[in-house]
């Protein structure tokens, strides 16, 4: 399909400009890659019509803190703490990784959000053990269609980055990589304010872990102290931020961070309550992600169910539109790229989706941004678009060959579980939630 103009008919609109708002029958024209107009209705002579009806049109999902290249072992984690994961994960699993293993699991993750909507990723990395395996990661996001930030985790250990940082950030589009601090609750504070100074001297936003389970046991105050040295502002996001007190919260606000919250994986894991609704009564509009498949599926319509109704349930107001611009244009603006993506406007990016409204899990939709975030599933996802390229069609991803993929997973999978000593089948040692022994392997991870 043609890239130089096409013009999307009969859908339902979400995700408009608010000033349009949400079209229950509209046009969407794209031009070069980009929306040029949207309207109820469009006339468009030579252009190449795409069928909308039965659809609703939403922008692309975008996910703002993954760690991909674990996507090889998801499911194992369901049952796990932070503390068994990162015994697991980190101490026993990690330490194994080759260049195709991150290669592998990488484009797999990639591609299985893809599928599910997320046309724009924040990739956060913490498996650098070697250059070699951060340079298999961008490879393979490169590799797979849509938009991906490489975010470089700059890990636990005290040990130098710098050098390494600059030789990634001069692979990578401006802006294409964000810094991943090392979270300032187990790291001198010293080292995190070098990290920012780096990050900065880059022209890097970054990205940093903070939340109450990685506390020492008589708890710290890690934005006071980021504030005070003088390392938040507009270009900081801060990932999770469960526990944090009100203090605290409104420090964020007032220096302009951005925050990513991963409902699914805070519960599961034991960090606390997501404070999506805490981060809104404060004047952040907060950015959704998934974190990581070890533990929680990977599509963007869990993670917007899991947010919304526990904010419901709890005696948040939240509404099911403010949900999705979380997912979206809250998401695009966390990582910078508000004025490129996450709204269905012209000037935007064509990244858009086209989801089965006559699927009998949904239908008939009568409010369609009530469905997506109270019964939306990745199954719904009939097309995919980046920049006005169709990368999904019909239920398929275009040019790729997953049974191939499929078996080169498989294997690296095994490889890697046999080195690691950890079963294929079954519970893992660390499945019963409690960190046992494993502690001692390797300690807690950076989120």
């Amino acid at each position: 399909m043609s890239r130089t103009r096409t013009l999307v008919r009969g859908g339902m609109l979400v995700g408009t400009d608010p000033a349009l708002g949400a079209l229950p029958r509209g046009d969407l024209l794209v031009e070069e890659g980009r929306i040029v107009a949207v309207a109820a209705r469009l006339d468009a002579p030579g252009a190449e019509v795409v069928d909308a009806r039965g659809r609703i049109v939403a922008p692309g999902f975008v996910d703002t803190h993954r760690h991909t290249w674990q996507t090889a072992f998801r499911g194992v984690g369901t049952d796990w703490t932070f503390r068994a994961y990162g015994a697991t994960v980190h101490g026993r699993i990690r330490p194994h990784y080759r260049p195709d293993d991150v290669y592998l699991g990488n484009l797999l993750g990639r591609l299985e959000a893809l599928s599910s909507g997320v046309t724009t990723l924040l990739d956060w990395f913490h498996c650098a053990d070697r250059p070699e395996n951060a340079d298999a990661a961008v490879q393979a996001l490169r590799d797979a269609p849509g938009h991906s930030v490489f975010c470089y985790g700059a890990g636990v250990a005290d040990e130098p980055i710098a050098d390494e940082v600059r030789r990634m950030r001069a692979r990578l589009p401006d802006d294409g990589m964000v810094l991943g601090l090392r979270a300032p609750q187990r790291t001198p504070m010293d080292t995190v304010a070098a990290d920012v100074a780096l990050a900065r001297e880059l022209g890097l936003r970054v990205s940093v872990h903070v939340h109450a389970a990685a506390s020492p046991p008589g708890g710290d105050r890690p934005v006071a102290e980021m504030r005070a040295r003088g390392l938040l502002d507009d270009r900081t996001t801060l990932v999770h931020g469960n526990g944090l007190s009100d203090e605290e919260i409104a420090m964020l606000a007032g220096t302009g961070c951005s925050v990513s919250v991963s409902p699914d994986v805070e519960l599961r894991m034991g960090l606390g309550r997501p404070e999506t609704g805490r981060m809104l009564a404060a004047g952040i509009r907060p950015s959704l992600s998934v974190d990581t498949c070890l533990t929680a599926g990977g599509d963007m319509f869990a993670t917007m169910r899991t947010a919304f109704s526990v904010e419901r349930g709890t005696g948040g107001g939240l509404t099911a539109q403010d949900v999705l611009e979380f997912a979206t244009m809250d998401g695009a603006r966390t990582l910078g790229r508000g004025s490129r993506t996450g709204v269905l406007a012209p000037g935007m990016d064509a990244d858009f989706l086209l989801l089965d409204a006559e699927d009998l899990t949904v239908f008939p939709v009568t409010d369609p941004v009530g469905t997506l975030v109270s019964a939306g599933h990745p199954g719904l996802v009939d097309s995919v678009f980046v920049a006005g390229r169709p990368v999904k069609r019909h239920g398929r991803l275009l040019g790729v060959d997953l049974p191939a993929l499929r078996a080169r997973v498989l294997a690296s999978r095994a490889r890697i579980a046999e080195a690691a000593g950890v079963p294929l089948h079954g519970p893992w040692a660390a499945g019963d939630g409690r960190a046992g022994a494993l502690t001692e392997a390797g300690g807690e991870p950076d989120g």
